[in-house]
Parts: structure tokens; sequence; C-alpha cells
């Protein structure tokens, strides 16, 4: 398997820690994100969207990580990231798809460079975009885990739930929300980053970190 990636990419975060709790070799390929290289012809040829991730194993090119990890769960389905149960499996698709669709498309590099270059925001008002929809989805989601969480955000075992929650708090973290109203969150998020696959797909043990 080869992972085209970038270090802080929330959801190449997603799909690493998929990676490493499936305990699946991969080749890490950075894409830096920074330095426009999505935009080459040779990535667009991989990806038409020009983001990251993208995943090849054999013939297959892959994008987008929820699907993906969809894709990780069907073909190497243990240990299992999705509960038994039709109703469970909902739930659990619910929390991740409320961090991946609701709360991260607002919030990730492309759009946060067109606040800056194109509506003309400066850093501060930029950054208070972000803290203010990141919370308000955080919010959401603490109401959520209030329901479904026990050691993890859905019941005592790690789930796609948790692929998506932790990485969208360490962006938080980076963007200094204040998390103080979230305390399930971030009792989830610590428990998450006790499990070594947490800590192996973390952005700072990436090779393209800076």
């Amino acid at each position: 398997m080869r992972l085209y990636d970038y270090w802080r990419s929330s959801a190449g975060y997603r799909v690493r820690i998929a990676l490493h709790l499936k305990g699946l070799a991969y080749e890490a390929v950075p894409v830096n994100l920074r330095g426009g290289a999505q935009r080459t012809l040779d990535y667009i040829g991989r990806n038409p969207q020009g983001l990251v991730p993208t995943l090849e194993d054999g013939a297959a090119t892959l994008t987008q990580s929820l699907a993906i990890i969809e894709y990780l769960e069907e073909t190497h389905p243990e240990p299992p990231l999705l509960p038994p149960g039709a109703v469970a499996r909902a739930e659990v698709r619910a929390l991740a798809l409320l961090v991946a669709c609701e709360i991260h498309p607002l919030n990730n590099l492309r759009v946060l460079q067109h606040l800056e270059h194109r509506l003309a925001l400066d850093e501060r008002d930029v950054n208070g975009w972000y803290r203010h929809w990141v919370s308000e989805g955080l919010a959401a989601l603490e109401a959520r885990l209030k329901v479904t969480a026990g050691r993890y955000a859905h019941g005592d075992a790690v789930t796609l739930a948790d692929l998506c929650l932790v990485p969208q708090v360490y962006n938080a973290r980076r963007y200094r929300v204040d998390l103080t109203s979230f305390p399930i969150l971030c009792r989830v998020e610590e428990a998450c980053n006790r499990l070594p696959a947490f800590e192996a797909a973390r952005p700072e043990r990436q090779p393209d970190a800076t």
C-alpha cells in the first residue's frame, strides 16, 4: 500500500490511525499542501480533487478518507472499526460524519487560505472563523457523546468515530479552541492517544513533519 498524505491533514490522520490499528504496512508519500504539490499534474492524475489522502493498493486508487477506511474495514476486518448491529453502526457513522462532513470542510486548509487571500481577512479573523465553527461542531459532538460514549466515543471499543474525533481535537488544540466545555470529548481523546496506533499516526511523527 502507498498512502499519499500531508502530515497535518486531518483526513490523512484518520487513515493513518486505521492502517496502524489494523497492522497494515504502507509506504508514506508526502504531498506538501503548503507548497502546492496537490495541484501538480502527476498528483491530479491520482486524485482529481487535488486533496489528500489517496491510497493505492495494488491496482486500486482510492480517495476520500471515510471511503478508504471503509475499504480497509471490508478487506481487513480485524480489529473491527464498526460495532455489530445496524443501529450501533449508524450511530458510529453519524458521529464520524458529524466531524468529517459538518466540522472539517469549513476549516480545512483551502478554505482558510481562501478567507485570507481572496477575502483579505487577517490572521485574527481567520482564526476566529475557525474557532467559531469548530466550537459549534464540537458542542454538538459532546451532546451526542453523552449518549454514546464509554471508554471511547461509542462504547468501550475503538470505532470509526474515534478515528475522526482525535484528529479534529488535535487541530482544535493547534488553533487554541477552548475545550473546557467538552469534558467527554477530551476524556475520549486522552484514552485513544494512549493506544500505540494513535501515537504512531500523530502528525509530528510523520516523515514530512516540519
